[in-house]
């Protein structure tokens, strides 16, 4: 019965191998590829963590499990006394912390990229201000040919939960919040950023692809949190453009005149 504690032991970091070789065939990772340059690093960062981890806990079973077999099979010699050993004080609390380090200075680049104002890309611009309320994402747009003036203006444009954005170029978003906290989140693009009352949060990303994205609130807002739910629409610039001019039509129009005398 006690070597069934050494085989157990041993056991896991088979299944963790079997795993960690199968996991990539049957989509266990993310549930899609990152769909932004800044997205694929974000990925890049939580495969170098994974395999850190599984390389630990491997190691850490196989050890244990040889300490065991060990323990076992000792006879009648002498034991090796370890408590107290400053030589293994210093290993396993100097591994750990380098490696703790270097998880965090191999991260600062991608982290300042997204947080940092003065390492966003250059020349980018607010294409729209995101206003998140219970339960759903108010979006104000500049009228076509005019940049998003921080303060509203008459001529600009307004849309609910549909977030449409030019693909291939990076993109800048004003987020609010107009009630209670909420969270920002394009899984697909690895976006994540909190809506804080009283604060404009500058939020940037970059779609790599044509495609539709979906935008959910990830901050227990409420009672209908469930479904505040929106979308990403990334389109050729050419598709935003004639995007604008179609909301614009549509927004001035005024139920009696042709949508062409209401754009003139």
């Amino acid at each position: 019965m006690n070597k069934l504690w050494p085989l157990f032991f041993m056991f896991w970091p088979v299944v963790a191998i079997v795993l960690f070789v199968i996991a990539p065939d049957m989509n266990w990772w993310f549930p899609s590829p990152a769909m932004s340059p800044l997205g694929q690093q974000i990925d890049n960062l939580f495969y170098l963590i994974l395999v850190i981890v599984a390389v630990t806990f491997i190691g850490t079973h196989i050890a244990l499990g040889y300490v065991l077999y060990k323990g076992l099979n000792v006879g009648s010699g002498k034991a090796w006394f370890s408590h107290g050993s400053h030589s293994l004080e210093m290993l396993w609390s100097i591994a750990p912390a380098s490696i703790l380090l270097f998880i965090s200075l191999y991260q600062m680049d991608v982290w300042m990229s997204f947080r940092v104002k003065s390492h966003y890309p250059k020349d980018v611009t607010p294409i729209a201000e995101v206003t998140a309320r219970q339960f759903e994402w108010r979006i104000r747009l500049p009228a076509p040919g005019k940049k998003l003036s921080p303060i509203p203006q008459a001529d600009d444009l307004y849309t609910v939960n549909d977030l449409h954005v030019p693909t291939g170029q990076p993109v800048l978003i004003r987020l609010r919040s107009m009630d209670v906290q909420h969270s920002f989140f394009v899984p697909e693009l690895r976006i994540k950023q909190d809506a804080v009352p009283g604060t404009v949060i500058p939020v940037w990303f970059e779609c790599s692809a044509k495609g539709e994205f979906d935008l959910t609130c990830t901050e227990l807002c409420g009672w209908g949190h469930y479904k505040m739910r929106g979308r990403v629409f990334s389109e050729t610039e050419a598709e935003y453009q004639n995007y604008l001019i179609n909301l614009q039509k549509e927004q001035q129009f005024d139920g009696t005149s042709t949508t062409e005398a209401a754009a003139e």
